[in-house]
């Protein structure tokens, strides 16, 4: 007898997060861009800017975080998977902040605050717990940045609170530059047993072994960096600390160069995921030793183009792996990962003067894009999410 969606989608956290991930990143841009023309029918006292700041990275990411993280710690440490009541509760502490972000809904904003804050608290004392249990340092890493970006919600939604708009937007800039350092941590997670993967599909051998002090090398210079943000650096020291990590990302993503088995999609969506990064972080450094661009474009080719791809990259790699199908790659995903990348290139170049701007309603033509990237995903692997093997 074929059990219920419910019990199937609770059964192991991607099946649950992974397609609320794919559903919030295609929507709620489209919506915002398309229907509400960037304004949302409730915002007052915070601009909607602020409110897409804060769906994208605690709700899209936020959503695809849960799904990978509760899947992917059970497997490092050799623990049953959580599963059922506990996975419903945090997506209904998710969803809860989602009706708040999804009006701009000022009057919302506190118990918005709590429910994103409650899943976030959740997830690190699940991480907490297990290290402690299993006397293991695997997790602490992640629980680390899982409590960075934890403090820079709670930083942020406290001054949307307050209405201290430009307090927000920088903690909001925060926690997404927060989220790159865990997309760091999840490349290096990934890369590493893919590539091997692709190079040995016997899975014999291990002809892939990066060297262990690169390994965390992205990651580091991140937090160094974020820490001379916080700090109050200069913006030439802290300008030339985010072209270091910048650096790390492209040298992540020169580990993908390993001969012809390089142009497999699942290798060159890690690739491109810590190039976008990369060069985001690049052009946020030369944005504040002076070059001729704002903030914006260098931050969506970071946050939009490297997480967004490594999302995606996520939602398909684990999606297989965890249905039971192992690597190989449907015709729609890839075309998920080349309407992402088109997407953002649209979205961050002409802003940055680098490219002229396409024609229509402004990012519009991104934002469909986008939308059909994450859409195509779910319709690709929907028919293996929704049942047990």
């Amino acid at each position: 007898m074929k059990p219920p969606l419910h019990r199937v989608l609770s059964d192991e956290g991607f099946r649950l997060f992974f397609p609320l991930a794919a559903l919030h990143a295609a929507l709620w841009p489209l919506l915002w861009v398309a229907l509400w023309s960037f304004d949302l029918p409730f915002a007052r006292r915070i601009p909607p800017g602020i409110w897409h700041a804060n769906e994208m990275i605690f709700g899209a990411w936020g959503a695809a975080l849960l799904g990978f993280l509760t899947t992917a710690a059970p497997e490092w440490t050799d623990t049953p998977r959580l599963r059922g009541r506990p996975l419903w509760w945090l997506a209904a502490l998710w969803g809860l902040a989602r009706i708040a972000g999804l009006m701009g809904a000022d009057a919302l904003i506190l118990p918005a605050m709590l429910a994103d804050l409650a899943w976030l608290v959740l997830l690190l004392a699940y991480f907490l717990k297990v290290s402690l249990e299993q006397r293991t340092t695997r997790l602490l890493s992640f629980a680390g940045w899982l409590f960075a970006l934890t403090l820079a919600g709670l930083m942020a939604r406290m001054a949307m609170l307050a209405g201290q708009v430009e307090a927000a937007a920088e903690w909001l800039r925060i926690a997404g530059l927060v989220f790159l350092g865990l997309l760091a941590l999840a490349l290096a997670r990934i890369t590493v047993p893919v590539t091997n993967i692709v190079l040995d599909p016997s899975e014999r051998t291990s002809p892939f072994r990066p060297h262990p002090g690169r390994l965390n090398l992205s990651a580091g210079l991140v937090a160094l960096a974020l820490i001379g943000q916080v700090a109050g650096l200069s913006p030439a020291v802290a300008g030339f600390l985010w072209i270091a990590a910048g650096a790390a990302f492209m040298d992540r993503m020169a580990e993908g160069f390993v001969g012809p088995e390089a142009f497999c999609a699942e290798i060159m969506v890690l690739m491109a995921a810590a190039g976008f990064a990369g060069v985001g972080l690049l052009g946020l450094g030369a944005a504040a030793l002076g070059a001729p661009w704002a903030e914006a474009g260098p931050l969506h080719l970071a946050l939009m183009g490297g997480l967004g791809l490594g999302v995606l990259a996520v939602l398909a790699i684990a999606g297989r792996f965890h249905t039971g199908q192992g690597l190989g790659l449907n015709w729609q995903t890839r075309a998920a990962f080349v309407l992402a990348a088109a997407a953002v290139l649209l979205r961050a170049l002409p802003e940055m003067g680098l490219m002229p701007w396409p024609p229509g309603p402004l990012h519009l033509v991104a934002a469909v894009l986008w939308a059909a990237a994450f859409l195509l995903w779910l319709a690709d692997y929907w028919p293996a999410i929704s049942r047990l093997p």
